[in-house]
């Protein structure tokens, strides 16, 4: 769904006696749980969100922490239901024509949390805010399956020409560009959400501060608080409202994975996006009414900034890199927690997807890859005298330090002189924004369960998210052949193709496939295990 800055990493095993110790040391903790007052006969649920949104504009928003919050506030067109899967959110049903090009929306009767009436000039105007180059939204190349969405993204066609239209209150219609019969899982995602015309133009970027924030899903935005919590509550104008069992949600930026691990163990709270991976075997041991891990629709890779850094602009370069790199090693001895080596960039559970491509060195012995590597380096003109020097960018934890640390061995092994660098996660995606780096380390996480959500992001349109800045002319017709190909089976192996092209230009480094790590108390309900890793609070209750 955008990216997380917290990734997988290790630290050493505890011994069992000290392990033995801490457990007792939580259970004496038991008797000083700091939980903030919960009204008498309300519901209030504590959660962990690992990191600090930077805004909470469905138009600009780029984090899986900051969908996380916003899907609870703001319905689009469907929704997710407890398995992540696409079901009718803020509409009730939809048609598509013959050639799979219009949709049609019919809208159920609503409003939003100050009571005016969600219309479907709502979504319009919401669908054109997100391409308007004003927005600067990241996500607006999700939007180009509109018809006219590029154009209008690119300021080369007014934001009326856009391929939407109001055919009356409660009916939306949009053109596609191309077929897209995965359209329903891209409507969930918070790019495609309404937004509240009456409000925006009023008071434009405020309209996402407390006080001003109106939504139409379950929960209402009463407080922010930076560096503390973001606070919601129940709407009760949501159109479901009678099902929603939460009053209030607390939302807490937790990057210190191991003190939020002891907060959920106190019953501080409830949930908690994360714990560190190494971690797992003894959570599991201690906590194992509260651990959840599950194989996730999420690549962690590397990303070359080839736009900026002479070197990374020769494949020889970034393939001694990436075939440096022991992802067995990082996987089985660091992790631990089930990741798997990534020598793809989509993960082999997404939809649609043809198993196949694979980058063509994988399967050498790692001793062979490093002394292919130096060779390479060789050639590209970095040895001994003269070796490569290169900083990676990470986010300012001590679970991307570690996991950074292993790959700075790895490279340092052939020579090459790294130098790690960490800033504040929302400092780190600045600078890949803004290609103020030379490598940055990232995973992404798939945005809809299908290739393109993976493929689409090395796109030469695609802008910011492609942070590397690949681009292959040939790369680009395959995805837009694949676009055009009604054939899911041809489609797929159109994909794959593209996957094997891209793979083989070292656009990326790879480096495994993540697992959802999520800490769940027993006395959350609803909680359904999910690979795209999605969980709408609206579906959840606390018992006990």
């Amino acid at each position: 769904m955008a990216h997380r800055f917290a990734s997988d990493a290790a630290l050493p095993r505890l011994l069992p006696l000290a392990a033995a110790l801490a457990a007792l040391a939580l259970a004496g903790c038991q008797d000083t749980v700091q939980r903030p007052a919960c009204p008498p006969g309300k519901v209030c649920l504590e959660y962990g969100n690992n990191a600090e949104p930077q805004t909470l504009d469905p138009g600009k928003a780029n984090l899986v922490d900051e969908a996380s919050i916003i899907g609870d506030l703001i319905m689009g067109l469907t929704t997710d239901a407890p398995d992540a899967s696409p079901m009718p959110g803020a509409a009730t049903h939809w048609e598509t024509s013959a050639d799979g090009l219009v949709w049609t929306f019919h809208l159920r009767p609503s409003t939003w949390s100050d009571g005016a009436r969600v219309t479907a000039d709502d979504f319009v105007f919401g669908l054109r805010r997100t391409l308007d180059p004003k927005t600067a939204s990241i996500y607006a190349y999700l939007l180009y399956v509109i018809k006219g969405g590029q154009a209008v993204n690119e300021g080369k066609a007014p934001l009326t020409s856009l391929g939407v239209r109001a055919i009356d209150p409660l009916t939306l219609e949009i053109t596609l560009a191309h077929p897209a019969p995965y359209l329903p899982e891209l409507t969930k995602h918070q790019s495609f959400f309404p937004a509240p015309r009456h409000v925006v133009e009023k008071l434009g970027d405020a309209w996402v501060q407390p006080g001003n924030y109106v939504s139409n899903g379950p929960f209402k935005l009463t407080a922010w608080k930076l560096g503390d919590k973001i606070t919601v509550e129940k709407n009760p104008l949501f159109w479901d409202a009678k099902n929603v069992c939460l009053d209030r949600i607390n939302y807490y930026p937790t990057p210190d994975v191991v003190s939020a691990e002891r907060q959920v163990a106190r019953g501080e709270l409830d949930i908690n996006t994360s714990f560190q991976s190494n971690r797992y075997q003894r959570l599991k041991a201690e906590m194992p009414d509260t651990v959840r891990v599950d194989v996730g629709t999420a690549t962690s890779y590397l990303s070359f900034n080839t736009r900026d850094v002479a070197a990374f602009k020769d494949r020889r370069v970034r393939r001694a890199l990436s075939m440096t790199i022991d992802r067995e090693f990082i996987t089985r001895e660091l992790l631990r927690a089930g990741q798997e080596p990534a020598y793809a960039f989509v993960p082999p559970i997404t939809a649609n997807y043809v198993k196949g491509p694979r980058l063509r060195w994988a399967d050498k012995p790692f001793a062979q890859r490093q002394a292919e590597a130096r060779a390479l380096l060789a050639e590209a003109g970095y040895t001994a005298r003269r070796p490569l020097k290169i900083t990676i960018l990470s986010a300012n934890n001590s679970n991307t330090l570690l996991l950074m640390e292993a790959v700075q061995a790895d490279w340092r092994a052939i020579g090459v002189e790294v130098t790690l660098q960490q800033n504040e996660g929302a400092v780190a995606f600045a600078a890949y924004r803004n290609r103020a780096f030379e490598v940055g380390s990232m995973s992404w996480f798939a945005d809809f369960n299908d290739p393109v959500t993976f493929l689409g992001l090395l796109k030469s349109d695609t802008g910011g998210q492609n942070y590397g800045d690949y681009k292959s002319p040939t790369y680009d017709a395959l995805l837009a052949r694949a676009d055009q190909e009604p054939d899911i089976g041809k489609r797929a192996r159109i994909l794959a193709e593209a996957e094997q092209l891209m793979l083989d230009e070292e656009a990326i480094a790879p480096i495994f496939y993540v697992v959802n790590r999520n800490l769940v108390s027993p006395r959350v309900t609803g909680w359904v295990a999910n690979p795209p890793n999605f969980h709408r609070t609206r579906w959840m209750c606390l018992k006990g």
